[in-house]
């Protein structure tokens, strides 16, 4: 009998879980497992069959115990992330509630373009015991339940309703996980007694295969096309966005830009795509950016947007740029490259830029641009010099982002989200190392920092042990999810923890300010069904979940603490008071159309309506 004739029998589950242990990466010249294992919290709905498969499997596909279905998403993505989209983890949940839990997580995840699998219990497939426990009934679709909910925020969703759908259905799971323009969360609804019915499968589906990610070169008429604009350029820029990390293309983008001596701005998702020092880097650009980027940005004639979805705080809500500059789109997935009419290079950022470059050879911007944006950066690198200094007061968000980083090295590796703190990281962080900044801002997910981190610090582990990762947070982030402390510690992955308390959400409350709004429902002073508020003992919360802790009442004792926290062998966690009004980076800043009311009965309501109205004569209208 041939090989291919060999069948074995499995469950449904035990099939899944020897098809992911079975797939391998090439990682500079290294075979690795794609999938690194899972986070998982059972239930009835993945228990009994999922369970056991996993089970048998320990020690190749580890399973790390989540406190939160959601929580153990964002630690999903925080852990692709930080392997460059290279390697991801599987999410289990149960059926109902458990996987409901899971939605948010998947929406990050297709935000920005992450790796993630789902694997989630669902109703029965014989439907013969409903309805079950935590099942959803419409009377008229009985198909329709929870699992369906997940169809708008994943690339690739199934239902397996038999044994054998597996062979068609994991292989095109695998290929949206691995790819660079498709690449998203992947969602299997697995009803909870199909995954133990048992199927023939034919061995060579278990076989190990090895992947290598897909480099889709340019096509040469785009080539083409994007090196006659180029060419003819008399005030280039490139944009740097994260997929310039995905691809592998930092060195690639480097070696072009230094070649036709053409400034670099980073985008949120691409920070650290360059040392903050390196002299063609202009600084951060958009909404959270500095006046340096966004300068080049108003004047720019011919824009490479590399790598990036050109996100409204990138853009500025499309006012960023000269409405004449033309934007080249050089990105793996076409509709990324086609935006606002830009000229599309749809590839892989490591090929296009190679091919640009030797398209463009003999090709400098006029030195005298350069000049230019490289005297805006230096005047930005003394604002933020300044803006991190010790004063008087109660620390800011600056201040202690400025302690922090003269006490990280380049291994460090820095995870921050939603609030006010992605803003100053982004304006106030000086590069270290390349892509060690994880800010995320695709979704804005409050909650993401302690979850991302400790799943950033499960692939720092694998690849950089001796660098930290320090999670900034703030109180509100906190609030809403902080059992992934327990996490680390149960699991011995350390975490350095900056808690900043600016007593709610401050950075709200400057939004509502600024909209000529009252400060209502942000800051807890400012909650009329708050009779009495009260401080949150935030350290001695963290050591009751195993951290060390303590609370810093200066930027002394800010610094002291951080350098204990270097020391420790496990999670810490450093409170401070943070000023909830003053301080904030108040430059830096490119306009952004948020909804304000037409009419209102306040006067600075109508005030600040009529400035943000002002503000889009800038603004490029698709074009």
């Amino acid at each position: 009998m041939e090989q291919k004739d060999l069948t074995l029998q499995l469950s449904v589950a035990q099939a899944i879980v020897r098809f992911l242990a079975s797939q391998f990466i090439e990682i500079d010249g290294q075979s690795t497992r794609i999938c690194a294992g899972g986070f998982g919290i059972f239930g009835h709905g993945n228990a009994p069959a999922l369970g056991e498969a996993l089970y048998e499997a320990r020690a190749i596909l580890p399973l790390y115990r989540g406190q939160n279905e959601q929580s153990m998403g964002f630690a999903a993505a925080g852990y692709a992330k930080a392997h460059l989209r290279r390697r991801f983890m599987f999410c289990t949940a149960s059926a109902g509630p458990g996987t409901a839990n899971l939605l948010t997580a998947a929406a990050l995840a297709h935000a920005n373009r992450l790796p993630m699998l789902m694997l989630c219990g669902d109703n029965f497939a014989t439907r013969l015991p409903d309805p079950v426990l935590q099942q959803l009934e419409h009377t008229e679709n009985p198909a329709l339940g929870v699992t369906d909910a997940f169809r708008a925020v994943c690339r690739f969703w199934d239902r397996i309703t038999h044994p054998a759908q597996l062979l068609n259905s994991l292989p095109a799971a695998l290929n949206t996980l691995l790819d660079p323009a498709d690449c998203g969360p992947v969602f299997l609804a697995l009803p909870q007694d199909l995954q133990g019915w048992a199927y023939d499968y034919p061995a060579d589906f278990f076989e190990p295969r090895l992947h290598r990610i897909r480099r889709s070169p340019p096509d040469p008429s785009e080539i083409e096309a994007a090196a006659a604009l180029l060419a003819k350029a008399r005030r280039p820029m490139i944009i740097a966005g994260g997929g310039v990390q995905y691809s592998g293309a930092v060195a690639q983008l480097t070696d072009f830009a230094t070649a036709h001596g053409i400034p670099v701005v980073e985008t949120i998702a691409g920070r650290a795509n360059m040392l903050w020092d390196h002299p063609l880097n202009i600084g951060p650009i958009g909404v959270t950016g500095s006046d340096s980027a966004n300068t080049i940005a108003a004047e720019a004639d011919v824009i490479l947007a590399a790598g990036t979805r050109l996100q409204d705080f990138t853009t500025g809500s499309w006012s960023a740029f000269d409405r004449r500059a033309r934007i080249i789109g050089l990105n793996a997935g076409r509709h990324d490259a086609a935006k606002h009419l830009s000229l599309p290079l749809v590839c892989d950022a490591q090929a296009g830029l190679a091919a640009l470059g030797r398209r463009l050879e003999g090709y400098r911007a006029p030195p005298e641009w350069l000049a230019h944006a490289q005297d805006a950066r230096r005047a930005w690198n003394a604002y933020v010099a300044r803006n991190t200094a010790p004063r008087n007061g109660l620390p800011t968000y600056a201040q202690a982002i400025g302690v922090v980083n003269a006490r990280c090295t380049g291994q460090d590796r820095i995870v921050a989200a939603a609030g006010g703190l992605p803003a100053e990281v982004t304006a106030n962080w000086r590069s270290l190392g390349i892509g060690t900044v994880d800010v995320e801002f695709g979704f804005s997910c409050m909650g993401y920092e302690i979850a991302g981190g400790w799943g950033a610090r499960i692939a720092q582990a694998e690849r950089q042990p001796a660098g930290e990762t320090v999670v900034f947070v703030g109180d509100g982030s906190y609030l809403l999810m902080n059992s992934d402390i327990y996490s680390s510690v149960l699991a011995g992955h350390k975490l350095i923890i900056v808690m900043l308390d600016n007593g709610g959400f401050a950075v709200i409350n400057k939004l509502q300010k600024n909209t000529g709004n009252a400060s209502f429902n942000t800051l807890f002073a400012d909650c009329p069904t708050i009779a009495q508020p009260f401080a949150v003992d935030f350290a001695a919360h963290a050591r009751a979940m195993g951290a060390l802790s303590e609370e810093a009442a200066s930027l002394d004792d800010f610094a002291a603490a951080f350098e204990r926290a270097r020391a420790a062998e496990r999670t810490c966690v450093i409170v401070m008071r943070v000023d909830p009004h003053e301080g904030w980076t108040e430059r830096g800043h490119a306009w952004w159309e948020v909804g304000t009311a037409e009419v209102s009965p306040r006067a600075e309501i109508a005030a600040a309506r009529a400035g943000i109205e002002a503000g889009r004569a800038n603004q490029r209208r698709g074009t």
